[in-house]
């Protein structure tokens, strides 16, 4: 565009653009933990009003952007990124089709979209967009880890280890890349590995529960009940409905021998979903009683 509103126009849009940008990728880090096992729910029951506005606000700025360049795949990869975030799935995909329509060699978009299939459990074609994304820009840190997570859920466990080392490499400071890897170390009964990298996971993002979750039954399963009840107790108090963190709790109070904080964990747990075996049976071992309080801290 030429002339002075040309000028104009074109520094609007870049703020514009780098501005919704910088907060989708931070939506995206939010959509890419929640399709990772346990991970996910992170702050899920809980929306934060304010970050609901800022979405709005800048799905609203970015729509205005579309309308003014339609043939800019950049503004219809970020407003599908915002889109995403809302649950907003259907238009979210159709903005990561337009982009990749406009640009066929868009890896991000590539890889934006993958992140929805996955979440969609539709794998293969998940596999297919990452595969995409990396032959386009083989050092892309997110397409290793959204691939690893589909291959880690596939069972293909010497795959999804390749692919988080590499996203691990590329980006240091990965935190879901360590979080990942460590749930597949914890599948295989590596549980001390599996506890370094949950370690490091949150060294990089200290105000996330399920890597205590994680982290804790690792520790349970190498006997290790006082770290694991210390790191459960950090889980229920920053996700107090997290049913799992509740029930393993339970189970390390148990352990140690702490009937009374075990009972109230356990309680916890069935106050959240009565039906939850694993909290009825370790209510019961530990001789809890309907309609009796109990101390948890």
């Amino acid at each position: 565009m030429t002339g002075p509103t040309g000028v104009k126009t074109g520094r609007q849009f870049q703020r514009v653009i780098k501005r919704c940008a910088a907060f989708a990728l931070s939506m995206l880090v939010t959509l890419t933990v929640a399709g990772c096992s346990g991970f996910g729910n992170l702050g899920s029951s809980e929306k934060d009003d304010s970050i609901s506005a800022t979405s709005q606000s800048n799905l609203a700025s970015l729509t205005e952007v579309v309308q003014k360049h339609p043939d800019d795949p950049q503004a219809y990869n970020v407003r599908g990124s915002v889109l995403a975030e809302a649950g907003n799935t259907e238009q979210a995909f159709a903005d990561f089709n337009k982009a990749i329509s406009l640009d066929p060699n868009y890896a991000q978009a590539y890889a934006n979209r993958g992140l929805l299939y996955r979440q969609g459990g539709k794998l293969d074609l998940a596999l297919a967009d990452y595969n995409k994304a990396l032959a386009i820009d083989g050092n892309y840190a997110p397409a290793y880890l959204g691939r690893g997570i589909v291959y880690r859920q596939q069972g293909r466990a010497t795959q999804a280890l390749s692919d988080f080392n590499k996203a691990i490499a590329l980006k240091p400071d990965n935190a879901q890349a360590y979080y990942n890897r460590g749930l597949l170390y914890q599948s295989q009964r590596q549980h001390q590995i599996a506890i370094d990298d949950f370690t490091a996971t949150l060294g990089l993002t200290a105000q996330r529960t399920d890597p205590y979750v994680a982290r804790g039954l690792s520790y349970l399963a190498i006997g290790d009940a006082k770290s694991a009840a210390s790191d459960l107790d950090e889980a229920v108090q920053m996700q107090p409905q997290n049913l799992q963190a509740w029930a393993s709790r339970g189970l390390a109070y148990e352990r140690l021998g702490q009937k009374e904080k075990s009972a109230g964990s356990y309680a916890k747990a069935l106050n959240i979903n009565d039906k939850y075996e694993p909290a009825r049976a370790g209510f019961a071992r530990v001789g809890g009683k309907e309609g009796q309080s109990y101390q948890t801290f």
